[in-house]
């Protein structure tokens, strides 16, 4: 099981942008460097490394698709976790959350298939991306909207443990948003995953997860039919992505299925991150973020949601790496 430590209070500060009124994600989780094998050499290979981690992406798609978002993570002071911070700030994220500290940064080596599926190797022991400490949600701001977490961050300590008191202190004044986005070749234990997903049923209300994932977490487990389960222990949406297949997503009161968008793939990388990003933002522009507009939403509300999501998805499918859309390419 995963430890819980103690929680800190959280610290009085103004929000990160004045405008109360305005919407603000926080994302939390990993940044490491994805490194891409470009091609042999008469002496070894070239490698192409870009900045990435699941949460990374998704803060940096809310930011292209003009959503006011900060990013919650323990970053190297070497020359990579420089350049992670460097490209943050560039895409007008907020770093003012993001804990420097004296570890490197994490390594993940990146193969993509012939249909531009990707596979990972990561190389993260003792790496800054998990030993985000407890302390560090003191600094947090006020006036946050949604929190959305996700991936290997969420079952590794130190930082699994401080983003469970994250979001055991925030559930019911926050919107909270969850993508397990398992990476098995960083934590093979898939009961940590399990419990994970068991832990979150109860405290997220807005579940995005691969249809991928969900067979390795519930092998057998029918999309629709999970979904009606997660529903049954709390949460509000529940979205499984099914690939080539579509989407289907279901709240209390309603559900809806939608198609993938047609597209020449290129590869996959970042399109789940792409996904996540899209949806809150439909949520964020259509005054969505909370817990009773989300049980609200109709069946057209839900295909406009996901359509406008697979539509981002597809735009980063067609393009080389997690290069995401920005607001005017879905207009």
């Amino acid at each position: 099981m995963l430890g819980l430590l103690p929680l800190p209070p959280r610290a009085v500060m103004a929000p990160l942008n004045p405008n109360e009124s305005c919407v603000m994600f926080l994302v939390c989780g990993e940044a490491l460097m994805d490194v891409f094998a470009v091609d042999g050499t008469a002496a070894g290979m070239t490698l192409d490394a870009h900045v990435g981690g699941s949460p990374f992406n998704t803060a940096v798609g809310l930011a292209r698709l003009a959503q006011p978002v900060a990013f919650f993570s323990a970053v190297s002071r070497d020359f990579l976790g420089e350049r992670l911070v460097h490209a943050l700030a560039a895409e007008g994220v907020d770093t003012s959350t993001v804990q420097r500290i004296d570890a490197p940064t994490t390594l993940g080596l990146v193969g993509v298939d012939a249909r531009g599926v990707p596979s990972y190797s990561f190389y993260g022991q003792g790496c800054a991306d998990r030993l985000l400490a407890i302390d560090a949600l003191a600094s947090l701001p006020q006036g946050l909207r949604a929190i959305h977490l996700g991936s290997f961050a969420t079952v590794v300590d130190p930082t699994a443990s401080t983003l469970r008191a994250l979001v055991e202190r925030e559930h019911g004044r926050t919107l909270i948003a969850y993508d397990p986005n398992i990476r098995l070749n960083v934590e093979p234990d898939l009961a940590r995953w399990k419990d994970m997903l068991q832990w979150m049923l109860t405290r997220t209300d807005l579940l995005k997860i691969s249809e991928e994932d969900l067979q390795l977490l519930l092998p057998g487990v029918a999309p629709e039919e999970f979904t009606r389960q997660a529903l049954d222990r709390g949460v509000k949406l529940a979205v499984v992505t099914r690939g080539g297949e579509g989407v289907v997503a279901c709240t209390p009161n309603a559900s809806a299925t939608v198609p993938t968008i047609p597209v020449e793939v290129i590869d996959t990388v970042g399109a789940g991150d792409t996904f996540q990003a899209a949806l809150l933002t439909w949520m964020a522009e259509h005054d969505a973020l909370s817990v009773p507009a989300l049980a609200a939403l109709s069946s057209a509300d839900l295909e406009l949601a996901l359509g406008f999501a697979a539509r981002a998805a597809a735009i980063t499918c067609s393009r080389r790496g997690a290069d995401m859309p920005r607001r005017s390419e879905l207009d």
